[in-house]
């Protein structure tokens, strides 16, 4: 992902309402949602609504299909994974092995300081995972 795209979507989702769009878009995965229920999920009007849909499916954070007279919108799931590893892509100076697990959610944090000095426990890590 390019740095242009990557603000274009942070942008984009830079809106409350769009960002609970996204969200909701997310946790409802490949079904995707139709306007209308997005709109009483959200209790947004539908004209509101729909000027934030159109902002985000320009900004490819959603696609939409037509389906007989409803619109069925679905979040772009590639697009937020790309974006993600354009966040993590250089996580704890490109030392991957620093990273560990958070507790609850199986999210990784970096273990290094913000200096850039790795804690005692993470060299060990390293030193044990490093090839021989």
């Amino acid at each position: 992902m390019q740095k242009t795209a990557a603000t274009a979507v942070f942008e984009s989702l830079s809106s409350p309402v769009r960002l609970d769009v996204f969200r909701l878009l997310v946790k409802q995965g490949p079904g995707g949602m139709v306007a209308g229920e997005i709109s009483a999920a959200l209790d947004v009007p539908p004209t509101n609504l729909s000027f934030h849909l159109k902002g985000m499916t320009h900004a490819s954070l959603l696609t939409v299909e037509q389906e007989g007279r409803y619109q069925r919108y679905r979040a772009n799931l590639a697009l937020m994974v790309d974006l993600i590893g354009y966040l993590t892509e250089e996580c704890c100076a490109g030392n991957p092995e620093l990273c560990v697990e958070l507790p609850g959610k199986g999210k990784t944090s970096c273990t290094a300081p913000a200096d850039g000095a790795a804690p005692a426990a993470a060299r060990k890590r390293a030193r044990a995972a490093a090839p021989a």
